[in-house]
């Protein structure tokens, strides 16, 4: 399928966006060189719109669906303020040992709680409130984390939700695989809650942005 933001765009958005140091760089260095889908971590422009949403949001709270090898977790973790947390969860025994490594030689391990298990239950025992929740987990299960994840969203809280785009996939016509379907109810029921204000930023694969809406 043809790329959906041209080569050159991408790599001009990279040069203009600042890269990633200590922690989150040493993290996405070794994802590059020892996995086979190094995509499926945090990309620079992603973590970096993070970043900016905690800063300018004052975020402490933030819960990550699907950690991978943790550079998503360490570039959140060094955005929030003193007394801040990450709660990041992954389902793939392998990947939480890796992300708990890279955590663990950081000096922001203080900041995170990792919790290996399947999101759906694990959220069904976390207490929030969260300032920021970052979904980049199983495509299939997005519309069952909205509805976990909505009553523990903070009054202003913002849900940032990765993949709307699946490489295409999602757009007209859309195909049938199980992972597109998942995330094209995801999209309909944020679109249509009426607790929701809602956005769909053309950032890296799609971004949905979404917050309770002002009373």
């Amino acid at each position: 399928m043809d790329e959906l933001i041209s080569e050159a765009a991408e790599e001009f958005a990279a040069a203009h966006t600042t890269p990633f140091d200590g922690a989150p760089a040493a993290a996405s260095d070794w994802t590059r060189a020892n996995t086979s889908w190094p995509g499926m971590m945090a990309g620079l422009p992603e973590a970096r719109l993070l970043e900016a949403l905690i800063v300018v949001s004052g975020a402490r709270s933030v819960l990550e669906l699907g950690t991978f090898t943790g550079v998503g977790a360490l570039a959140m973790a060094a955005a929030l303020p003193t007394g801040g947390r990450v709660v990041t969860v992954e389902v793939d025994p392998d990947n939480a040992a890796v992300a708990l490594r890279h955590i663990a030689a950081s000096p922001l391990a203080d900041r995170i709680e990792l919790i290996q298990g399947d999101a759906r239950e694990v959220l069904e025992r976390l207490p929030g409130p969260f300032d920021l929740v970052w979904i980049d987990a199983w495509k299939v299960d997005y519309p069952r984390y909205l509805d976990l994840v909505v009553p523990k969203l903070a009054p202003r809280g913002i849900i940032v939700a990765d993949n709307l785009f699946r490489g295409g996939a999602t757009l007209p016509p859309a195909d049938g695989d199980e992972g597109t379907r998942g995330v094209l109810e995801f999209a309909r029921r944020v679109q249509e809650h009426p607790g929701l204000h809602n956005v769909l930023l053309t950032v890296g694969d799609g971004l949905l942005l979404a917050w309770p809406a002002p009373r």
